[in-house]
């Protein structure tokens, strides 16, 4: 009777821990699915206004005929992106995204000046090339055992060094810190693609324990955001890459 009561207990155990783990999966892939499906929702609704954009007289003279015009789209776009991080906990996850894909719409306003810069075949092998690296570093971040937290930090302060370098060139105009400033810069976003996705599967994780039901779209949010600038941010790079080359 006791080694029937022992092997029960065990099987109960074992049970239950399967069952969490599968939970926890479950759990963990419906944030995932969520993140991936609002981030491509932001890229299609970016590359859609922006394409009109370039189409449309009347919006190009509006954005771009005057500084004032792109400079007001600008610091709307940064109130959003700050907006939405710093008020993640307090926005439901409907506002959150709402805001999110505004942002998104704001951002193809002004990205339809790529169409002028450079040609539509740079554009195209510049956003493949883009994709194909964003997929491997994401599904990089997303598989790993190492701990990228420590990465985090380094990024962030090359990034800082990075915007820092860019705002110089500005008025220094030398070409040869115009390339070492691309090539550092897509390395920086290559990084924070991982680092960010095995972010947000400790966000997941947080989420699952915190036991809030609007958690997990305010994760799907925030990881959505995190990974659509890692993209956008990557792209441009790759763009202005392949854009010297063609020079």
């Amino acid at each position: 009777m006791n080694d029937y009561i022992e092997v029960h207990d065990n099987y109960d155990r074992g049970n239950y821990v399967r069952t969490t783990a599968d939970s926890r999966v479950s759990f963990f892939t419906g944030v995932m699915t969520r993140v991936y499906a609002w981030m491509t929702a932001a890229l299609l609704i970016t590359a859609g206004v922006a394409i009109y954009t370039a189409h449309s007289p009347a919006l190009l003279n509006l954005i771009f005929g005057n500084g004032v015009s792109l400079l007001v789209l600008c610091v709307v776009e940064l109130a959003l992106v700050i907006g939405v991080t710093w008020g993640i906990n307090r926005l439901s996850p409907a506002m959150a995204t709402t805001l999110f894909l505004v942002y998104s719409a704001i951002n193809g306003l002004t990205l339809a000046s790529i169409f002028f810069a450079y040609s539509l075949g740079t554009i195209y092998q510049a956003f493949a090339a883009s994709a194909l690296t964003f997929g491997a570093m994401s599904l990089f971040g997303y598989t790993t055992k190492r701990d990228l937290s420590g990465l985090g930090g380094i990024l962030f302060m090359a990034l800082i060094g990075l915007i820092i370098a860019s705002v110089i060139n500005i008025f220094w105009a030398n070409s040869t810190m115009d390339a070492i400033i691309t090539y550092i810069g897509v390395f920086i976003f290559v990084g924070l693609t991982a680092y960010d996705t095995q972010k947000i599967k400790a966000m997941s994780a947080a989420a699952e324990q915190y036991g809030d039901a609007a958690a997990p779209g305010r994760v799907a949010v925030m990881g959505a955001l995190s990974l659509y600038l890692d993209f956008i941010n990557l792209f441009l790079y790759i763009l202005r890459l392949f854009g010297r080359s063609r020079d």
